[in-house]
């Protein structure tokens, strides 16, 4: 069964992101209610070894505050 992404907090992210392997990864999703493969923690260690998360970023992630003014978001106003 897919995670429902609406669940994940920036909380949980900011814990995730501290996790070094897979098992530490499976470990905290199980404590937070989830399951996920180890190839799906493989998968996300990956892709923060690619990304450092700042707070403003986890904050955007898990659907903060957007108030339009910042150059990297992805919202336009259209006509």
């Amino acid at each position: 069964m897919p995670i429902d992404k609406s669940k994940i907090t920036k909380e949980i992210l900011e814990k995730a992101s501290h996790c070094k392997t897979a098992d530490e990864l499976i470990a905290l999703a199980e404590a937070e209610g989830f399951e996920i493969t180890k190839a799906e923690a493989d998968a996300y260690l990956a892709e923060l070894d690619d990304v450092e998360l700042d707070e403003e970023y986890l904050d955007k992630v898990a659907g903060g505050n957007n108030d339009g003014n910042c150059d990297d978001c992805w919202t336009r106003n259209f006509d």
